[in-house]
């Protein structure tokens, strides 16, 4: 269906959902590499009012993305909750941006959007998302709450958690265990210690779970660990017994994209049926950790849709929020600027992608954090990462990524630093999550409101984790 609106005397005209879609997104360099961005800020302005004015309706009438060639499509049609929807079906787009903002000044918003996000689908909330200021992105998210648990808390409002990520280029547990001691001292970790193997070697995977486990056990740290290893890996250490806490993936918006990331729905579902039956978790069984990257369906070729068109990275990206919720995730982050300035430019569209995925995994139902990042070739830098750290904060962003002096030395970008979590702990008045905030306290490293506190570190009791690679 061609739908048009005119601006400024010029007529704009849009062949279907997936052009309206693609036109109404805010400016970004992936868009502008697969052809579908708005040819100018007048074109991008028609297509945001032609959006608006879209019943939500039509995104179950018309998909983005064929359910005969998708098994994504096809997976967020069947998990669709029609008496969810039926309390904002009569509205459009522009309506629902309205509702959002509504809700959020009301007492009791976080039930509302809770009850609400069943009956949203993925190219809904990407639709809305569109049409919101920044500052629309961080009130709604802020207000809404989801929670998610293994032996930590996730999603606690007032709290932001953290990964600890202590990647190294060789996997040397030295150096990891090194890595993790300083992360512990300065308060990360309550999210997940999540090591990025260098290599897939299962016996590497093995290797490093021990490390962790016996870190954990050691020191009676309320922690999960993952090796980001693939989730068949991971499966097959479950098999052979390996202490395995969490099952990570990366995952996608198209079924194409996560054909190329190894997987599908069955295969996950499985994966996480598998680590679950373990019963390692203590104050929940949520097993899954997701990431997630604008840009990853177009770097893999698998970007088109409905009539062979582009799809634009964001709507793509929303898309994979709705594989996701049916894992159920501990943690799901997006990587957003690690895919490189090709997909998101400069600091301005890592900023706003940063919210948009915040706010849209959030509204659908999701633990949602993000890797707060960029590439050394991308014309970003801290100040931007600043910028977007402390929105997060203010969104209520469930966690974020944190790497030793801000620099990982094995993937090789530029994420946030242990320094940082404290930073924005400390400006906004956020807590770790409560159980590991409790460890830190009884071992004298956080005060009563939560903050960390200077440790010597000759006399921690910590510093036998450096020592043997961590070993007891």
């Amino acid at each position: 269906m061609i739908r048009r609106h005119s601006v400024a005397g010029t007529s704009y005209a849009f062949d279907g959902l997936v052009e309206v879609m693609a036109r109404a997104t805010p400016l970004r360099s992936g868009d502008q590499l697969a052809g579908c961005a708005a040819g100018s800020d007048a074109e991008r302005a028609a297509a945001q009012w032609v959006l608006a004015d879209l019943p939500l309706t039509t995104f179950l009438d018309e998909q983005v993305v064929p359910a005969e060639d998708d098994e994504i499509t096809r997976l967020i049609l069947e998990t669709h909750d029609a008496e969810a929807f039926a309390a904002i079906g009569h509205l459009t787009v522009g309506g629902l941006r309205d509702h959002l903002l509504e809700v959020a000044a009301r007492p009791g918003s976080a039930a509302t959007y809770a009850a609400l996000a069943p009956g949203l689908t993925p190219e809904m909330v990407a639709a809305v998302s569109k049409i919101m200021r920044n500052q629309d992105l961080v009130l709604v998210a802020g207000a809404a709450e989801v929670r998610a648990g293994f032996r930590t808390t996730i999603g606690l409002p007032g709290r932001i958690a953290t990964r600890l990520q202590p990647n190294h280029p060789t996997d040397d547990p030295a150096g990891i265990a090194a890595a993790t001691l300083d992360g512990l001292l300065m308060g990360c970790g309550d999210a997940v210690i999540g090591i990025n193997p260098a290599t897939d070697s299962p016996r590497t995977t093995a290797t490093l779970l021990h490390l962790l486990d016996d870190m954990r056990q050691r020191h009676e740290i309320p922690m999960q660990s993952c090796v980001l290893s693939h989730v068949t890996t991971t499966v097959d250490l479950v098999e052979a017994g390996a202490p395995v806490d969490l099952v990570f993936q990366s995952v996608a918006g198209t079924q194409g994209a996560n054909r190329g990331f190894g997987v599908d729905v069955a295969m996950l579902r499985e994966a996480g049926e598998a680590t679950r039956s373990l019963g390692r978790g203590t104050v929940g069984d949520n097993v899954f950790y997701l990431e997630t990257g604008q840009g990853s369906a177009l770097s893999a070729d698998a970007h088109l849709g409905t009539g062979g068109k582009p799809v634009d990275q964001q709507t793509l990206e929303t898309r994979a929020y709705g594989l996701a919720r049916v894992l159920e995730p501990l943690l799901i982050n997006t990587v957003v600027g690690f895919i490189g300035p090709e997909y998101l430019y400069d600091g301005k569209q890592i900023i706003r992608a940063g919210l948009e995925d915040h706010f849209c995994g959030k509204l659908l139902g999701l633990p949602m954090g993000v890797d707060v990042c960029y590439t050394n070739h991308a014309e970003a830098d801290s100040d931007d990462m600043d910028v977007l750290l402390t929105l997060l904060g203010v969104a209520g962003a469930a966690f974020v990524i944190a790497v030793p002096g801000a620099d990982d030395v094995m993937l090789g970008y530029q994420s946030l630093s242990f320094h940082d979590a404290l930073y924005v702990r400390q400006a906004l008045g956020l807590r770790p999550a409560p159980e590991f905030e409790a460890w830190l306290a009884g071992l004298g490293m956080a005060d009563e409101d939560g903050r960390v506190l200077a440790v010597d570190l000759g006399s921690s009791p910590l510093l036998g984790i450096a020592s043997a690679g961590g070993a007891p």
